[in-house]
């Protein structure tokens, strides 16, 4: 009785002053995961977990993540088998000319030299400009919330588990034909040069800081919707096919710890075919706290 009253208490606090993000908790046969939305980005001095959370991943016995970002050798051997042209190749021999003339232009603007990323594949220089894009602005992948996460679960001695791995991820991207490879960077690239990628990632960044469902529902509807290359592989694969994959490696874990913190990213929790909604078809109580 004492400890709901705390979590109420604590609840009340966090939403009027300190939520992020959204939470739910997810019990089946005694067993309970807590699944918290995250962003893949931050602001350096930002403390992303407001007072629920942060009991919440007290109170786990493992930290689960996508992915153990601080496992940079792993990622590198999967940048080289997914996302590098073999020696001897070049992005420039697998772009039509107008789209490496946009390309380059792009990269200008950012400050990268086309030579430190021209045996990248296309997605993955898109990938790099956007990012570049919100390093610009002060949105940073070094202060994403999976650090905070994982610096808090080392200070309490925590168990990390990882949902997916750095293979499995770039494998995806990895997956677009070149076609579709090329379509993809030329979408960024208008994105990039008319505003609207900085415009579609500060929406869904500040829909996340104010826990606001409603926006974060919008972010979501406008990252799937629509007949582009970019928004078919995010609502197809990057979201289609890893959500139901995710929520089977929840099951999987529910079943080895008695308490466990989920934290993936943000748009993986919205929708029918949502991380929610697929746990509560397969029988288990899934509760919004925020």
């Amino acid at each position: 009785m004492a400890r709901a009253l705390f979590l109420a208490l604590l609840l009340a606090f966090s939403q009027t002053v300190y939520a992020a993000g959204q939470l739910y908790r997810v019990t089946h046969e005694g067993k309970t995961s807590y699944l918290y939305g995250t962003i893949h980005v931050g602001r350096d001095g930002t403390y992303p977990l407001d007072a629920v959370a942060a009991r919440a991943l007290l109170d786990s016995k493992a930290l689960v993540i996508e992915l153990d970002i601080r496992e940079d050798k792993a990622f590198q051997l999967a940048l080289t088998r997914h996302a590098r042209y073999p020696e001897g190749d070049s992005v420039q021999k697998h772009l039509t000319p107008a789209t490496l003339a946009k390309m380059e232009q792009a990269l200008a603007r950012a400050n990268i030299p086309l030579a430190s990323v021209q045996h990248y594949k296309p997605w993955l220089i898109a990938n790099l400009l956007v990012g570049a894009e919100l390093d610009l602005h002060g949105y940073q992948r070094s202060q994403a919330v999976e650090y905070a996460l994982l610096a808090a679960a080392q200070k309490q001695d925590k168990t990390v588990r990882e949902l997916e791995s750095a293979d499995y991820q770039l494998g995806l991207f990895d997956s677009l034909d070149e076609r579709q490879q090329e379509q993809y960077l030329l979408e960024n690239l208008a994105d990039l040069a008319d505003g609207d990628s900085l415009k579609k990632s500060q929406a869904l960044i500040d829909a996340w800081s104010a826990a606001d469902g409603a926006r974060i529902n919008a972010a979501w509807q406008s990252a799937t919707s629509g007949d582009s290359v970019s928004a078919g592989f995010m609502s197809r694969v990057l979201l289609g096919k890893r959500n139901p994959e995710m929520a089977a490696n929840i099951e999987r874990i529910m079943q080895q710890d008695q308490v466990a913190f989920v934290g993936v990213g943000m748009l993986h929790l919205v929708g029918d075919d949502g991380l929610p909604q697929l746990l509560k078809r397969r029988g288990y109580q899934v509760e919004q706290l925020y």
